[in-house]
């Protein structure tokens, strides 16, 4: 049979919209990067930062919200049941995957698709800086002669930074009690108003701080020291040998995100991490750059699954 010219043009007018459609290169409209936590912390700090470049790169607007609470378990259940199309993205850690696990209402690894090991972050503690503790081994003695009376701030209940403060306090022998706040930001200025004298957080939020004087950092829990603070030991040297603890951030999809939009942001975000300027900045804040293709991610949040999982059932933590 054949079709007269008039009616084929027609007919590829009529389909032409639903093919455009399909075909679209992505990105084709506004990208969000979805944070778990409160505004003012390391994971909303690095999520603008990574958004204001990935506009640049991707052509198109990216915007973070916050959706606080439960540890960023909110969060991470809004991003994990989104369309699976790219537009719909998370910055989060570990303190998403203690959540997920503590909640027992996600799976990490089933519930996400991993793209890109953003950035290493060992934490900070640190102290008011009233606080008559000038290093770690003094924190330690007055612990352990006020037990259960000191208190220590955290993001929230299962946070990262709460569950490196309850390793420090099960190697150290001592009890510190912990005030869960609903975001990094909150807890931090809390601390910085003497409202509770102790935190471990990011570095990404409290270095600046620091080098102000109004917060004393004691340590650090990574192997080494801070490029950004170089004279604060690390807790191992100071006085736990043995002793370190890190936390990471990752930008995740929805389950079942297609391997073409994984490849593309994971290209970005890499190129992007890589920028001299952007590593300095980076490093200056107490981070390390990460990088790496999905898979190094998923093996990571594996490892750390198993790591948390751990100290979740050693503590007991119930959200």
């Amino acid at each position: 049979m054949h079709c007269r010219p008039g009616w084929l043009w027609l007919a590829l007018l009529g389909a032409a919209p639903s093919v455009f459609a399909q075909s679209a290169p992505y990105p084709a409209k506004p990208v969000r990067i979805i944070v778990g936590l409160a505004p003012g912390g390391g994971a909303d700090t690095f999520a603008r930062f990574i958004a204001r470049n990935l506009t640049d790169t991707l052509g198109q607007q990216v915007v973070v919200e916050n959706r606080p609470g439960a540890g960023g378990l909110i969060g991470g259940e809004y991003v994990a049941r989104s369309v699976a199309d790219g537009y719909t993205l998370l910055v989060g850690g570990s303190g998403q995957l203690a959540a997920s696990l503590s909640h027992r209402r996600m799976d990490p690894e089933r519930d996400f698709t991993p793209i890109v090991l953003a950035m290493e972050q060992y934490f900070l503690l640190t102290v008011h800086a009233s606080f008559p503790a000038t290093n770690v081994a003094t924190l330690i003695k007055l612990a352990k002669a006020r037990p259960g009376d000191m208190l220590y701030a955290s993001a929230g209940a299962g946070s990262a930074g709460h569950l490196a403060m309850e390793m420090f306090n099960m190697t150290a022998g001592i009890k510190m009690i912990h005030v869960p706040y609903k975001g990094a930001g909150a807890a931090l200025a809390d601390v910085m108003a003497g409202q509770v004298p102790i935190i471990f957080s990011s570095p990404l939020g409290t270095v600046p701080v620091v080098k102000t004087g109004r917060l004393r950092a004691l340590a650090t829990s990574g192997p080494k020291r801070m490029t950004a603070l170089p004279d604060v030991p690390t807790i191992a040297e100071a006085a736990l040998p043995g002793f370190g603890t890190a936390s990471f951030l990752g930008i995740y999809g929805p389950p079942g995100l297609p391997r073409e939009i994984v490849t593309r942001i994971n290209g970005d975000v890499v190129r992007i991490i890589d920028r001299p300027e952007n590593r300095e900045w980076l490093m200056r804040q107490g981070a390390e750059p990460g990088a790496g293709t999905p898979e190094q991610f998923a093996a990571r949040i594996r490892a750390d699954v198993d790591r948390l999982g751990k100290v979740i059932r050693a503590i007991e933590l119930k959200l």
